[in-house]
């Protein structure tokens, strides 16, 4: 493995971060989610067209850029310095690969290019708030039970008329609500015979009716979805072994994902960090600066540490998607403890609306509840490693 970026990936996070400082202040960030979109628009087709951003991970074939998963990551650490509200998520680390791993040749030549170029927006809808199970971050859930399992609830799937329709309702969509192409999960058959397919919903169907939700992070802006009789297409061919397919691709999605994720929290951690060591530098207190004290230089140390050690396995996951897991464990909790201390540090001023440093505990809390929490991440990994499986006994061995 060798662990240096190439002068690609120089260039590409040198140029991101030049055009986020500009456009992505802490003004601009919370003026852009309180849009219908819960974005800037402008800003995102600027990022598509000029650097290509929801397409980097799409293979060339399909109009993307064709450069790694890991190059998508180091892209999102970026945006996570600034807590960039975007469409980027949903569409590119979720849909996308699904797309890719589940589309028939026609599904992926449709839709794969718009995606790329970010003119077609994609969200991921898995009943209940169940996305951390769906991908397979904190339980293997082997038969799909978080769709339902057949029961009542979830979504429901039937064949009409060679087609199909979807009846049910769907919460915390991340940008579901303004999402032009809906990825919807939905268990077909009796509970007998249940399985879990997903299925293409456009924006315009009859039956669809989409809300905003109000959320605790307004930069992952989320929607309630409810699909009354919808007609639906289904993604992939429907095969005998469909339904295992749907949930392997899924956790595939989700180690990707999780990397991503891991990626973005530490960019963002590592910004609150910068920024709180710039305030105590400034920050006077008994004839002084606050960052002299060697009370504050024992937990900026902490601080910086941790935040290091994440960077470190964030890195690692973008190479290894199978430790995404981990990863972003380790990334959730250093972005909560290194938000909780800034504001702390910042004192009075840390905990006022105006200032920006509750973006970021909310966003690691938020991430949490959706992705977590951390304590499920790192035992789901550690049961996958087989950490704490019983050793054999040994047979006594007579003398």
């Amino acid at each position: 493995m060798d662990a240096a970026f190439t002068a690609e990936q120089d260039e590409m996070r040198r140029t991101l971060r030049e055009i986020l400082g500009k456009r992505c202040g802490p003004d601009e960030v919370k003026a852009a989610v309180r849009t219908a979109a819960g974005h800037d628009r402008e800003l995102w087709q600027q990022l598509a067209q000029q650097l290509g951003l929801p397409g980097i991970a799409v293979a060339e074939e399909y109009g993307g850029v064709g450069c790694t998963p890991a190059d998508l990551a180091l892209a999102c650490e970026e945006t996570g310095r600034v807590l960039l509200p975007s469409p980027l998520l949903a569409t590119a680390v979720l849909a996308a690969p699904l797309v890719t791993a589940l589309g028939t040749g026609t599904q992926r030549s449709t839709l794969l290019p718009p995606l790329a170029a970010g003119g077609l927006t994609a969200a991921l809808a898995v009943p209940g708030p169940a996305l951390a199970t769906a991908l397979a971050l904190t339980s293997d859930d082997v038969r799909g039970d978080w769709a339902g399992g057949g029961r009542a609830g979830g979504v429901q799937a039937r064949a009409v008329d060679g087609g199909w329709r979807l009846y049910g309702e769907v919460a915390q969509v991340l940008d579901g609500h303004s999402a032009a192409l809906l990825l919807v999960a939905a268990h077909t058959g009796g509970f007998a015979r249940s399985r879990t397919l997903l299925f293409l919903v456009r924006e315009d169907a009859p039956g669809l009716v989409r809300a905003r939700q109000a959320t605790l992070d307004e930069t992952r802006p989320q929607g309630r979805v409810q699909l009354r009789d919808v007609e639906a297409e289904l993604l992939g061919d429907g095969g005998p072994g469909a339904g295992a397919d749907v949930l392997g691709a899924l956790a595939a999605a989700g180690r990707g994902a999780a990397a991503v994720l891991a990626a973005e929290a530490v960019g963002a951690a590592g910004q609150a960090l910068a920024r709180t060591v710039e305030y105590v530098q400034q920050r006077e207190q008994f004839g002084r600066a606050i960052g002299s004290f060697q009370a504050v230089k024992h937990r900026l140390a902490d601080l910086y540490v941790q935040v290091q050690a994440a960077r470190s396995a964030a890195y690692y996951a973008a190479w290894d998607p199978h430790q995404g897991g981990l990863a972003l464990a380790q990334a959730l909790e250093a972005l909560r403890t290194t938000a909780g201390e800034a504001i702390q540090l910042h004192g009075g001023i840390g905990f006022t609306w105006e200032h920006d440093a509750h973006l970021y505990f909310k966003r690691a809390a938020a991430d949490e509840l959706l992705f977590g929490p951390v304590h499920r991440l790192r035992a789901h990994a550690a049961d996958a490693a087989g950490l704490f499986t019983p050793a054999p006994r040994n047979e006594k061995v007579a003398v």
